[in-house]
């Protein structure tokens, strides 16, 4: 017998090979999170995976494509099959989806609608690697359920409040025109930081706030008044920071010395910038911090790790500079809300600033880091990117 819910709306937030999902309902912006879960796996070997708010296991199976299936075809199916068994699919009002990228043209959230779809598709050529990740579902569930209303929301968004000079690139003005201009990225989980220090923490929402939302893909945002005013992605996900795959900002040359030199192909090139660089690259043994962690001696990890300690300071720097000063730090993401030592050497590094951290609430992994007599409040604010979906879609169909 289906749970009795009534108004929810499904929110989608999809990588290269899963999709994490959230199930809102009842209570308008207020609305509970019922389920919480991920589809992992998808194009290998699929598996649907959901708790409940109170953590509970609800569904943990694979999932058995055909050979000819369309790998999100399957993924969407079983999960629209499994909320049909658990809520009925009439009490889903509409699905959210987190798109990478909206290019010039899409500032707001929007319904998806044939024209609209094929835009985003268009898109491709920006975002190669992402676009048709987060557009999978999308067309998976159009497929299926074409009555079902969905509303992309845009990573790239949030930072259209950018000044000029700080969208633009140094080309000649035909390139502008074709779309290549600085975008930003991670705009849906620095909105969420930005509410968050608006109901929170008010004393910072119209202060300079350095906000560093830092996983796997890692950027930074000078918010100040709770808007962007500039970030480290650029055009690509690939500008900036460190990451763990990623290489973030690199000299041009050096891919020009690929190509040339060494005779490899742009899709070659391509896979080094984003799958064989950054702290993987660097360590020469895996992308991920906590296991970097655990080899605190080898001499590769040990660079790996002060790389990225070292080019978030510097690249921090240029944020504060465009803030004219900071007020604020906020720590988001897995790295981020989980790693106390990476927090703790970032802010060592700035404590020119007059940043000092409280070391038992770092370490504790509090919300509140810093110390009382520091002159910066840092703060640790959980990531949550499908709480910034669930509000747009309700904007867009209570409209």
């Amino acid at each position: 017998m289906p749970q009795q819910v009534s108004g929810a709306i499904l929110v989608l937030n999809a990588g290269s090979s899963s999709v994490k999902f959230a199930l809102f309902a009842d209570g308008g912006a207020q609305a509970s999170r019922l389920v919480s879960g991920e589809l992992e796996g998808i194009g290998e070997r699929a598996r649907l995976k959901a708790h409940d708010a109170q953590g509970q296991v609800l569904v943990d199976r694979d999932l058995a494509p055909g050979a000819d299936d369309d790998a999100h075809d399957v993924a969407m199916k079983a999960l629209m099959e499994w909320l049909e068994t658990r809520i009925g699919l009439e009490a889903v009002l509409a699905v959210g989806h987190r798109v990478v990228h909206g290019g010039p043209d899409f500032v707001s959230p929007v319904l998806i609608d044939d024209e609209v779809f094929s835009q985003l598709e268009k898109l491709t050529s920006l975002s190669p690697l992402h676009q048709p990740a987060c557009l999978g579902p999308v067309r998976a569930l159009r497929r299926a359920y074409p009555a079902l209303v969905q509303v992309a929301c845009f990573d790239t968004a949030f930072h259209r409040t950018m000044p000029a000079v700080a969208q633009a690139l140094p080309l000649a003005a035909a390139y502008a025109r074709k779309g290549v201009r600085r975008y930003g990225f991670h705009g849906l989980s620095y909105e969420h930081i930005a509410r968050c220090l608006s109901r929170n923490h008010r004393e910072l929402a119209g202060a300079r706030v350095l906000a560093a939302h830092v996983g796997n893909g890692a950027s930074l945002c000078a918010l100040r008044h709770g808007v962007s005013i500039e970030t480290t992605m650029g055009f690509s996900v690939l500008d900036g920071l460190v990451m763990g795959t990623r290489t973030g900002a690199i000299d041009p040359g050096v891919l020009l010395y690929m190509l040339r030199q060494e005779n490899m192909t742009p899709a070659a090139v391509e896979d080094v910038l984003y799958h064989q660089g950054g702290l993987l690259g660097v360590s020469g043994l895996s992308g991920d911090m906590r296991t970097l962690r655990e080899h605190p001696h080898d001499p590769a990890v040990r660079m790996a790790l002060d790389l990225a300690v070292y080019r978030f300071v510097q690249q921090a720097g240029m944020m504060i500079s465009a803030l004219q000063g900071l007020d604020g730090i906020v720590f988001t993401g897995g790295i981020g809300e989980h790693d106390a030592q990476f927090r703790r050497d970032v802010c060592a590094h700035l404590a020119w600033l007059g940043v000092t951290l409280d070391v038992a609430a770092n370490a504790a992994h509090r919300s509140l880091i810093s110390a009382p007599e520091s002159a910066v409040k840092v703060l640790v604010i959980p990531a949550d990117e499908e709480a910034s979906i669930h509000r747009h879609v309700l904007a867009c169909i209570e409209t």
